[in-house]
């Protein structure tokens, strides 16, 4: 599988995330009791897999952003 490296903002990746969980959403619970529908568990792995690592990727950013910087004191002489 190639690979594709691009690059997102923190509130870019946010929101892709939650649409496409909302979408896994869609193709885990929704579309299942659509008439025809053939599942695809591979596709639905690989789907949950992305998502996971998405969340993961926005989780550390997050908690380095948020994480309070130390001011250096000013050294008496």
């Amino acid at each position: 599988m190639k690979k594709l490296t691009m690059e997102f903002t923190l509130e870019e990746l946010g929101v892709l995330t939650n649409m496409a969980s909302d979408q896994l959403f869609r193709k885990q619970f929704i579309d299942p009791k659509m008439p025809g529908f053939i599942p695809i568990h591979d596709e639905l792995n690989l789907c949950k897999d992305v998502v996971g690592r998405l969340r993961s990727a926005v989780a550390e950013e997050r908690a380095k952003t948020d994480r309070p910087v130390k001011a250096k004191r000013a050294e008496s002489r």
